[in-house]
């Protein structure tokens, strides 16, 4: 299994995304964390399994929620490094851009 770590700016992003959705319910912030953690179970189990999308960024939705996880893999480190929690409604391109 490899190590997931984050990009500073990618904890702000998930920290954002899970304060709003506790101001608006309590529940839905839960579950919001809980399909992060899933994915990103999924991802450190194989990191290969989600498609490369730019450069070196895999890339993978969260469901139900308007999010993506975008990661890179660092194999020299046995490590997943999360560049970005990104809303859907953002400009696409600038989460490659870390």
């Amino acid at each position: 299994m490899y190590q997931i770590t984050y990009k500073d700016i990618a904890s702000q992003e998930y920290e954002h995304a899970t304060r709003w959705y506790f101001e608006k319910s309590e529940a839905t912030a839960e579950r919001f964390v809980k399909a992060i953690n899933e994915k990103l179970n999924n991802i450190s189990s194989n990191p290969w399994q989600y498609k490369c999308i730019f450069k070196k960024f895999h890339e993978v939705s969260i469901g139900k929620f308007p999010y993506n996880i975008v990661y890179f893999i660092d194999n020299a480190n046995s490590r997943i490094v999360v560049v970005a929690i990104y809303h859907h409604k953002r400009n696409p391109k600038k989460k490659y851009q870390r």
